[in-house]
């Protein structure tokens, strides 16, 4: 995502655990609802900023009901207050974007969401075909660069 800069990530958590104690999946369902869905940060994002976190002794992790919980300790609750004073919250700047540029980065987003539930249910064949349209839509949009 375009907007998404620099150590959002790292603002992003420490907001949520502002809020509260939760889970990577919570995380980044709480990033979801905040940016409309604008922007979606994948596991492979925040499970990692999350690990830093606790090696850098701002956050500790628990087991609860089976999952890893993270809540911020009192150093931790210290960064976090002044990171987002001093930062803002991404989402803020994201959702300030003119409204076609919201509904791109949704429409990409939906498009990313189909094309994961072809990867995990849709067998060779199907998948085969989705390379095609996606490789095709690519092809169009660049083809918009173009017209006059």
């Amino acid at each position: 995502m375009g907007n998404v800069r620099r150590g959002d990530i790292r603002t992003a958590l420490f907001a949520f655990l502002l809020e509260r104690q939760g889970h990577g999946y919570e995380v980044m369902q709480y990033v979801q609802e905040k940016t409309k869905g604008a922007w979606r940060p994948s596991a492979g994002s925040i499970y990692p900023a999350l690990q830093q976190l606790e090696d850098e002794g701002l956050v500790r992790s628990g087991e609860e009901e089976g999952r890893r919980v993270y809540q911020l300790t009192p150093a931790g609750r210290k960064e976090a207050k002044a990171r987002v004073a001093d930062r803002g919250l991404p989402w803020d700047r994201i959702l300030e974007e003119p409204e076609e540029i919201a509904h791109m980065r949704r429409a990409v987003a939906e498009l990313e969401s189909a094309a994961t539930e072809v990867l995990k249910l849709g067998g060779s064949t199907k998948i085969n075909r989705a390379v095609e349209i996606v490789r095709d839509a690519r092809k169009r949009l660049y083809g918009l660069l173009t017209e006059d």
